[in-house]
């Protein structure tokens, strides 16, 4: 791929960091979805938006560069270049992810088989000019709502410009004929989906047979790796966002979870490799945790300003609000309504529009809990949603009646 040639443009820092926050969140999606389904296509969609990470941190730079007029200006603007190189390492580390399917590097069947049981999958498509959601918008045509499916990004092109990212896109955004369509859920809605905007059918990836335990123990660590580390690029920016040094404490504990979590994968898989037909397979594995684990650092960086203490300067809180989801931290006081039930009992999601994506207690922390998850007095919940669900939340986890 050759590099395009940059050149300084009169562009917002506050629209390029933006860009550069979707771009890294999609990147890892897109780029464990590639490994998932060992899909070229995947692979390669990874490396067009490494590119366009490559043009935006160049851009973001040069722009932060001449913003500083003084001392005073370069302390306050050093966490924003250290905000845009860990979004280009985050986008880094995606394309090594990929190159583990475009390079062969080798992966165990195991591995896809745990990834595929433990996460959604994503999936690429073209939009065809007679499906029933092209031409409409996406809330009016309630894939969302009728499939569980989430358009997470449609690449388009057009005579005025030769290629146009939409991430994640809202209830109004139309699909048109020949967009380029991203995709996430469970296979049963994405077998729908897929009739509704394109002329193809959806084959999930195939689960292997047979198991060798050290491996199963090296796929649950790379399971936890992967959630943790999109958990931790989360908080990183919700630190940022509320400027919250607890927040970014955090990023920092689960760094060296990760780093505990990576030395025992490694364990695992040398051990696994004398019961593997080929140990050669298991190269890809050892990539996969090592870029998982540069993801992690990444998310340490963007919340090393808050954490040296160096308030986070404006234009980098205001291109996190410009995400359509917010992240917050709270804790469950003793009377709360939620204490002492399920997150599916409470029927948290549905009722506040929030996705508790941790839940962090004495004993340690709950990555991606579910439904079954009994929430108690004292834990510390992470979640990710609207503002207006944020105060929902807010009211199950501080008030008796909820309200």
């Amino acid at each position: 791929m050759v590099a395009e040639e940059v050149r300084y443009e009169p562009v917002s820092v506050k629209a390029v960091l933006a860009e550069m926050k979707d771009t890294a969140e999609l990147l890892i999606d897109l780029s464990y979805s590639a490994v998932l389904g060992d899909s070229d296509a995947l692979a390669e969609e990874v490396l067009e938006l490494e590119a366009r990470m490559d043009l935006l941190q160049m851009q973001g730079r040069m722009s932060v560069l001449l913003a500083a007029r003084n001392p005073e200006d370069a302390e306050a603007l050093a966490p924003v270049l250290g905000v845009i190189a860990a979004a280009e390492k985050v986008s880094n580390a995606a394309g090594d992810i990929a190159k583990i399917v475009l390079e062969e590097i080798g992966m165990p069947p195991a591995i896809r088989g745990g990834l595929h049981d433990a996460t959604e999958t994503v999936i690429r498509l073209r939009a065809d000019a007679d499906a029933p959601a092209v031409g409409v918008a996406l809330g009016t045509s309630h894939l969302e709502t009728e499939t569980g499916v989430r358009v997470i990004a449609i690449r388009r092109e057009s005579a005025v410009q030769k290629q146009q990212w939409l991430l994640n896109p809202g209830a109004g955004t139309t699909v048109e004929a020949d967009d380029v369509l991203l995709l996430r859920g469970q296979d049963a809605g994405l077998a729908a989906a897929v009739t509704a905007v394109a002329d193809a059918g959806f084959t999930p990836p195939a689960r292997p047979d047979g198991s060798v335990p050290d491996l199963e123990r090296a796929v649950d660590s790379i399971v936890l790796m992967k959630d943790m580390s999109e958990l931790a690029v989360d908080l990183a920016y919700g630190a940022v966002l509320f400027d919250s040094r607890p927040v970014a404490e955090e990023v920092s504990e689960l760094e060296v979870e990760m780093d505990a979590l990576k030395s025992r994968l490694e364990a695992w898989g040398l051990r696994a490799a004398a019961a593997v037909e080929d140990p050669v397979e298991l190269r890809g594995l050892f990539h996969l945790a090592a870029a998982t684990e540069v993801i992690s650092d990444a998310a340490l960086e963007i919340a090393e300003g808050v954490l040296r203490g160096i308030d986070a300067h404006p234009v980098v809180a205001a291109a996190v609000q410009e995400s359509d989801e917010v992240i917050i931290r709270a804790e469950v006081g003793g009377d709360a309504t939620l204490a002492g039930r399920s997150l599916g009992e409470q029927a948290v999601q549905t009722e506040t529009g929030m996705r508790v994506i941790a839940v962090r207690r004495a004993a340690g922390w709950v990555v991606q809990p579910d439904a079954a998850t009994t929430v108690a007095a004292g834990d510390i919940l992470i979640a990710k949603g609207t503002r207006a669900g944020a105060d929902r939340l807010r009211g199950l986890v501080d008030h008796p009646d909820g309200s």
